[in-house]
C-alpha cells in the first residue's frame, strides 16, 4: 500500500524527522500537535489557550488529509500535569460528537518547546475513495 505525506501551513511545520501526518489506504496518522501558533511560531500561553490551539492545529492536517476531526477513531494526549485533564474534557466536547474517538491520556516529564499538552490522532476516511489524496 503506497503511503503519502500529508501536509499544511495551517499548521505547525514539523520540527524533526516526521511528517505532520501520513495516509495509507483510507487510514491517516497525525503526528502529536502542541499548541505552537502555526503563523507565529509561537506556544500558546496557559492550557486553555494551547489544547484550542493543538485541536486547531490537528484539524488543519486533518482537513489537508481531506478528512476533519470527525474522522478521528483515536486520540493519544500526553499532558505534562493530569490536573489539566478536565480542560481536554472540556475542548474534546466543544470538537468531537458522539460516538467519541477512542483515546489514551499519558502524563509525561515533560514535552517538546515547553508544551502543557500535545494530542496525535488517527482518522479512519470512510468514503476514501471519493476524498483528496
Amino acid at each position: 500500500m503506497a503511503r503519502k505525506v500529508v501536509s499544511t501551513s495551517g499548521a505547525p511545520a514539523a520540527i524533526g524527522t516526521y511528517s505532520q501526518a501520513v495516509r495509507a489506504g483510507d487510514t491517516v496518522w497525525l503526528s502529536g500537535q502542541i499548541g505552537l501558533d502555526p503563523a507565529s511560531g509561537r506556544l500558546a500561553e496557559g492550557i486553555d489557550a494551547q489544547v484550542a490551539r493543538v485541536f486547531d492545529n490537528l484539524a488543519a492536517v486533518a482537513a489537508a488529509a481531506g478528512g476533519s476531526l470527525d474522522d478521528a477513531v483515536r486520540l493519544t494526549i500526553y499532558l505534562t500535569d493530569l490536573a489539566h485533564f478536565a480542560q481536554v474534557n472540556e475542548a474534546m466536547a466543544k470538537r468531537f460528537a458522539q460516538p467519541y474517538p477512542a483515546r489514551a491520556t499519558v502524563q509525561v516529564a515533560g514535552l517538546p518547546k515547553g508544551a502543557l499538552v500535545e494530542v496525535g490522532a488517527v482518522l479512519v476516511l470512510a468514503d476514501g475513495a471519493n476524498r483528496n489524496g
